[in-house]
């Protein structure tokens, strides 16, 4: 029973080196019924922790998914152990969120675990992965390309979640419970080898195991030095990133001259972008347009990369709003799709125009109802205030330097067809206020 005493000890030492949490803290437990979380639990109960059992049943494996329910519930109860479970249509979440169903999966199954936490007091969830499963997912991570983070693995703690197994392999995990006779489920499709994760487990780490038997663990002290290079790594990142990139609201602003002034620029620009979900294979493309022309658009699952004159700018995708919205007479303040206030009053001998962007006074006598909110459109023109002739709002938006970004934000206010205002940049001259304006149209936004 030495390989038993090793790995509670091992177990023990682990968490008390790592610090995943305190005698006082109460631990939910991830528990399939498979052979991992089933030894997970057993090492709890042995350590006398105040502990809880969680369950997911996604529905996919028919009655085997019922039965393996049905088996954890069972030992909940023999072990006296409060038990938690939930089912799960996860093919049709996966449907309706157009994702794969282990990505439905792994959703579903945080949501529920994290509200389970929070419901019931526990101090944090404890999920089963072991050193086979950080390697996988290394493999995985390599394969579908990857920065360095990808490769320091699994982390043993993440705000609430914790990975107590994290030090043991599968094999170590496996001799532990078939010393202690423990029961647990297999789940079938861990023989599918059409799971990419599977092909990994079942046919390519075996070939490295033929070349260095012990490569598990010799992968692992990589990874684990890995993890130190990526801690020294980061500090070098957010010096540059501190000096490079600026966030205004949803918009982030890389500056392409201190971008470019950077050693191996394409590696920091990977990790500032990083966050908004762009895969390695299109940096070298992002790089390749920093000395071109501005406009060239690039984009991840989330975000929209846009390369202007000095910056790369990143925004949220969002759906385009191209209606119009109707503004009568007695309107006084709207919300959507911009928010303006509108107030009407009399001429008064000492007036100062405002200079602010954010608001316009119009000549209120010029004005034919209903006013119109809308998009700009190719073709548009208006007088710019101070000019007599007409222009372009394509070429006005050259003038004014906007980047695509600020140009695809700008709502236009017109009086039937005429442009009263580029809102938040210039009224047209036609409706300015001269000496014989009697009443006077205040717009300001927000």
């Amino acid at each position: 029973m030495e390989n038993t005493d090793n790995l509670l000890l091992l177990f023990t030492d682990f968490i008390s080196r790592n610090q995943l949490f305190s005698g006082t803290d109460k631990v939910l437990l991830a528990v399939s019924g498979g052979i991992d979380s089933m030894v997970m639990a057993n090492l709890f109960l042995k350590t006398d922790n105040n502990i809880g059992i969680v369950h997911c049943n996604f529905q996919l494996r028919s009655a085997e998914s019922d039965n393996d329910e049905k088996f954890v519930r069972e030992f909940a109860k023999n072990s006296n152990t409060p038990f938690y479970a939930e089912s799960f249509n996860t093919g049709k979440y996966a449907e309706e969120k157009r994702v794969s169903i282990q990505m439905a999966a792994r959703d579903l199954r945080y949501e529920w675990f994290e509200k389970i936490r929070v419901a019931e007091g526990f101090n944090y969830i404890a999920l089963a992965h072991n050193k086979n499963d950080v390697l996988e997912t290394v493999l995985l991570n390599i394969a579908r390309g990857t920065g360095l983070k990808g490769l320091t693995g699994i982390k043993n703690k993440s705000g609430n979640i914790i990975r107590p197994l994290l030090f043991a392999t599968r094999e170590e995990i496996t001799k532990y419970a078939d010393d202690h006779h423990f029961s647990y489920r297999e789940d079938s499709s861990n023989a599918q080898v059409r799971y990419k994760r599977n092909m990994i487990r079942h046919q390519i780490i075996p070939e490295f195991e033929e070349l260095n038997p012990d490569f598990i663990n010799s992968f692992s002290q990589t990874i684990d030095q890995l993890k130190e290079s990526y801690e020294i790594f980061e500090i070098a990142v957010k010096k540059e990133k501190k000096q490079t990139v600026t966030e205004i609201g949803d918009k982030t602003l890389i500056d392409i001259y201190k971008l470019r002034s950077l050693s191996h620029s394409a590696t920091y620009l990977y990790e500032f972008l990083r966050p908004y979900h762009f895969p390695p294979q299109v940096i070298p493309d992002i790089v390749g347009s920093l000395d071109g022309i501005s406009g060239k658009q690039f984009y991840s699952p989330t975000h929209r990369l846009i390369k202007d004159r000095d910056h790369l700018i990143i925004t949220p995708q969002k759906k385009e709003t191209t209606g119009k919205c109707y503004i009568d007479k007695k309107t006084e303040k709207i919300i959507q799709p911009i928010r303006l206030s509108f107030r009407k009053f009399s001429v008064q001998s000492d007036l100062n125009i405002p200079v602010s962007p954010h608001t316009a006074w119009i000549d209120a006598s010029m004005i034919e109802y209903p006013l119109i909110l809308r998009k700009w459109k190719a073709g548009d023109y208006f007088h710019p205030l101070g000019m007599q002739d007409t222009k372009k709002l394509s070429d006005f938006f050259i003038d004014e330097k906007l980047s695509l970004v600020e140009k695809e934000n700008l709502w236009i206010l017109t009086s039937g067809d005429i442009i009263i205002w580029v809102v938040g940049r210039r009224i047209d001259n036609r409706f300015r206020i001269t000496k014989s304006t009697t009443e006077i149209l205040e717009i300001k936004i927000g």
